[in-house]
Protein backbone atom coordinates (compact mmCIF):
# COMPACT_ATOMS: atom_id res chain seq x y z
CA UNK A 1 0.00 0.00 0.00
CA UNK A 2 1.50 3.48 -0.87
CA UNK A 3 2.40 5.84 1.74
CA UNK A 4 -0.17 8.54 0.39
CA UNK A 5 -3.37 5.64 0.68
CA UNK A 6 -2.26 4.96 4.54
CA UNK A 7 -2.28 8.50 4.97
CA UNK A 8 -5.83 8.72 3.97
CA UNK A 9 -6.84 5.50 5.74
CA UNK A 10 -5.22 6.38 9.31
CA UNK A 11 -7.09 9.88 8.44
CA UNK A 12 -10.23 8.76 8.21
CA UNK A 13 -9.88 6.40 10.89
CA UNK A 14 -9.18 9.31 13.10
CA UNK A 15 -11.66 11.19 12.21
CA UNK A 16 -14.45 8.38 12.06
CA UNK A 17 -12.66 7.55 16.16
CA UNK A 18 -13.39 11.25 16.96
CA UNK A 19 -16.91 11.41 15.92
CA UNK A 20 -16.23 14.22 12.97
CA UNK A 21 -17.77 13.30 9.84
CA UNK A 22 -15.17 12.31 6.72
CA UNK A 23 -14.76 14.69 4.37
CA UNK A 24 -11.86 14.84 1.29
CA UNK A 25 -11.47 18.82 3.41
CA UNK A 26 -10.69 16.99 6.76
CA UNK A 27 -8.67 14.54 5.77
CA UNK A 28 -6.38 16.48 3.29
CA UNK A 29 -6.27 18.84 6.32
CA UNK A 30 -4.92 15.85 8.45
CA UNK A 31 -2.83 14.86 6.12
CA UNK A 32 -0.98 18.33 5.30
CA UNK A 33 -0.87 18.40 9.13
CA UNK A 34 1.30 15.10 9.46
CA UNK A 35 3.65 16.89 6.92
CA UNK A 36 2.62 14.40 3.98
CA UNK A 37 1.73 14.70 0.69
CA UNK A 38 -0.52 13.32 -1.21
CA UNK A 39 -2.06 13.22 -4.44
CA UNK A 40 -5.06 15.86 -4.70
CA UNK A 41 -7.44 12.74 -5.60
CA UNK A 42 -6.88 10.52 -2.75
CA UNK A 43 -8.92 12.29 -0.24
CA UNK A 44 -11.97 12.59 -2.50
CA UNK A 45 -11.46 9.13 -3.08
CA UNK A 46 -12.02 8.48 0.51
CA UNK A 47 -14.47 10.77 1.41
CA UNK A 48 -16.50 9.33 -1.31
CA UNK A 49 -16.05 5.60 0.14
CA UNK A 50 -16.64 6.79 3.73
CA UNK A 51 -19.99 8.47 2.23
CA UNK A 52 -21.30 4.85 1.04
CA UNK A 53 -19.86 2.64 3.30
CA UNK A 54 -19.94 2.10 7.18
CA UNK A 55 -16.59 2.09 8.89
CA UNK A 56 -17.49 0.41 11.50
CA UNK A 57 -18.48 -2.70 9.13
CA UNK A 58 -15.04 -2.17 7.43
CA UNK A 59 -13.23 -2.57 10.58
CA UNK A 60 -14.88 -5.27 11.93
CA UNK A 61 -14.65 -7.67 8.43
CA UNK A 62 -11.19 -6.65 8.32
CA UNK A 63 -9.25 -10.00 7.21
CA UNK A 64 -12.54 -12.05 6.96
CA UNK A 65 -11.53 -13.15 3.66
CA UNK A 66 -13.85 -14.27 0.73
CA UNK A 67 -15.68 -11.11 0.34
CA UNK A 68 -17.68 -11.99 -2.32
CA UNK A 69 -18.72 -15.50 -1.58
CA UNK A 70 -20.62 -14.32 1.94
CA UNK A 71 -23.03 -12.10 0.34
CA UNK A 72 -24.14 -15.00 -1.72
CA UNK A 73 -24.42 -17.46 1.45
CA UNK A 74 -26.19 -15.10 2.89
CA UNK A 75 -28.64 -15.16 -0.02
CA UNK A 76 -28.67 -18.91 -0.41
CA UNK A 77 -29.86 -19.13 3.75
CA UNK A 78 -32.58 -16.82 3.74
CA UNK A 79 -33.83 -18.02 0.07
CA UNK A 80 -33.60 -22.19 0.98
CA UNK A 81 -34.82 -21.68 4.42
CA UNK A 82 -34.67 -25.24 5.82
CA UNK A 83 -32.06 -26.66 2.73
CA UNK A 84 -29.18 -24.34 4.15
CA UNK A 85 -29.43 -25.39 7.42
CA UNK A 86 -29.11 -29.25 6.11
CA UNK A 87 -25.81 -28.54 4.47
CA UNK A 88 -23.85 -27.63 7.50
CA UNK A 89 -25.17 -30.68 9.15
CA UNK A 90 -23.31 -32.78 6.13
CA UNK A 91 -20.00 -31.35 6.57
CA UNK A 92 -20.09 -32.37 10.34
CA UNK A 93 -20.71 -35.68 9.45
CA UNK A 94 -18.03 -35.58 6.86
CA UNK A 95 -15.40 -34.45 10.14
CA UNK A 96 -16.42 -37.36 12.21
CA UNK A 97 -15.57 -39.42 9.64
CA UNK A 98 -12.32 -38.39 9.31
CA UNK A 99 -11.68 -38.92 13.27
CA UNK A 100 -13.40 -42.36 12.83
CA UNK A 101 -10.30 -43.25 10.33
CA UNK A 102 -7.41 -41.55 12.55
CA UNK A 103 -8.58 -44.48 15.08
CA UNK A 104 -8.95 -47.18 12.79
CA UNK A 105 -5.08 -46.98 11.89
CA UNK A 106 -4.14 -49.59 14.95
CA UNK A 107 -2.12 -47.29 16.70
CA UNK A 108 -2.39 -44.27 19.41
CA UNK A 109 -0.67 -42.09 20.56
CA UNK A 110 0.56 -43.48 23.25
CA UNK A 111 1.43 -46.78 22.33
Amino acid sequence: MAAAELACTYAALILHDDGISVTAEKIATLVKSANLCVESYWPSLFAKLCEKRNIDDLITNVGSGGGGAAPVAVAASAGAGGAAAAAPAVEEKKEEVKEESDEDMGFGLFD
